[in-house]
């Protein structure tokens, strides 16, 4: 019977999913949360190693005589030493494409926040600001219409395809940068460059992957070239925004809000530049956290396991 050691589950599963699946394909071992110094020791004896975020680093994959295989919980695999893996022919898996109804999703949710501000609205309600009000309407920020504004995407992957379909259906003008804009094409998407998907846009929504070439791109300079009255939105990765940057912009008025779903720590320092900036909205890196993103993301998780005890390769990252 193989051991399966689940590094850090509870994000994934705190407790309204099923481990069953997971525990009828052997010994399982399951951890809410491991702390960096603790991985090795716990995962001592297992063949098979699950992490969502705790790293899995050339000296734990050193350490670990018996491991056999890697899953990683999560589409993103920067939390695994691949040529650590692979020099030892360990497969590495991750999930793929599990949640992205749930971050386009949200992608509008913030968006439509920043439009219309319904949380302090609603809120002022409640604290009896309508009920003494002399005027039958009131509100307390601009309120933005979207029909026939400019949506900027950043990265035209699946996330970045979902979320302009449902641009388009607010009668948003659409424009993305993308590296592949032929193989990507859609009705209604104008492709740029990233400086004029910058410039145009009304709403810049960032859906790229990170990598080396473009970590903190959105830097001052960046946003300097955006309206006044422009909306920045990150559902992707934290590390792509110089976020003292972003900062600063904000309260120089450089643009005129922010939503953000990531950011570059998570959790964040309490004195963290962007947790008290003007017209930022910060939300705990939930856009994949829906329940049936979560159950497709076990599901997928557990199917990828399975077919590695079954002799054959499901999302496997190293291809080994």
């Amino acid at each position: 019977m193989k051991n399966i050691v689940v590094l850090d589950g509870y994000a994934l599963n705190p407790g309204d999913l099923d481990w069953a699946p997971l525990q009828a394909l052997g010994k399982v071992t399951i951890y809410d949360r491991t702390p960096p110094q603790e991985v090795a020791a716990r995962a001592k004896d297992a063949h098979i190693l699950l992490t969502n975020k705790a790293i899995v680093d050339a000296s734990v994959i050193s350490a670990l005589p018996s491991l056999e295989y890697i899953g990683v919980m999560a589409t993103g695999y920067n939390v695994v030493d691949i040529a650590a893996a692979t020099a030892r022919k360990i497969p590495v898996t991750n999930v793929p494409a599990y949640s992205t109804a749930a971050v386009a999703q949200l992608t509008f949710a913030l968006l439509l926040e920043l439009c219309h501000h319904t949380g302090l609205h609603a809120e002022s309600v409640r604290k009896g600001e309508w009920a003494t009000s002399v005027d039958f309407s009131y509100w307390k920020t601009p309120l933005t219409e979207l029909d026939g504004l400019t949506f900027g995407i950043v990265g035209f992957g699946q996330i970045g395809q979902a979320v302009a379909r449902i641009a388009l259906a607010f009668g948003m003008k659409v424009i993305a940068h993308h590296r592949h804009p032929e193989r990507d094409k859609m009705e209604g998407v104008v492709f740029t460059d990233l400086a004029t998907c910058f410039r145009e846009a009304d709403v810049v929504s960032l859906h790229c992957p990170l990598n080396k070439d473009n970590q903190q791109f959105v830097n001052a300079a960046l946003l300097k070239t955006m309206k006044p009255a422009a909306f920045l939105i990150n559902t992707s990765r934290g590390p792509l925004i110089q976020e003292a940057d972003l900062a600063a912009a904000l309260h120089d008025g450089v643009i005129a809000g922010a939503a953000l779903d990531v950011l570059s720590a998570e959790p964040p320092a309490a004195d963290h530049p962007l947790v008290t900036a003007p017209g930022t909205i910060i939300t705990p890196h939930i856009a994949w956290a829906t329940r049936a993103a979560r159950g497709r993301l076990l599901k997928t998780a557990i199917d990828n396991l399975q077919a590695f005890l079954s002799g054959l390769h499901q999302n496997n990252i190293n291809k080994i």
